[in-house]
């Protein structure tokens, strides 16, 4: 299967299985995955969050899914409990389809490593 295949595949089973649980199967868009993902990784998850701290999540989501690509390496964790990234490699300009694209593969790859999917 090729490789763009393969992502389109696995991206719309991440989509429909985070769906289900989190959107009473309304599709979620790559947004809303990435604020789930920030909240995941916060591991605050009954919290209700303003809107900046919305932003907020949506920034840890987006360092811990680059991490594996070397744009980001984590530094600390604060004394509320907020995950802090130092930036190791400035990302190239990307065109919005381009960016979409890496941030699904890196989506996948995440789920794929906590084995929310196979």
């Amino acid at each position: 299967m090729a490789r763009d295949e393969q992502l389109k595949e696995r991206w719309e089973l991440v989509v429909h299985k985070l769906s289900a649980k989190f959107a009473d199967g309304d599709p979620l868009d790559l947004d809303a995955i990435i604020y789930l993902i920030g909240v995941q990784e916060l591991g605050q998850l009954d919290r209700k969050f303003k809107k900046d701290h919305k932003l907020d999540l949506m920034h840890i989501a987006i360092c811990k899914l680059l991490m594996p690509y070397g744009y980001y390496e984590f530094d600390y964790v604060d004394e509320e409990g907020w995950p802090h990234y130092i930036v190791k490699e400035e990302l190239p300009p990307l065109k919005a389809g381009e960016q979409s694209i890496l941030m699904k593969d890196a989506i996948v790859n995440y789920f794929l490593e906590t084995d929310f999917i196979e």
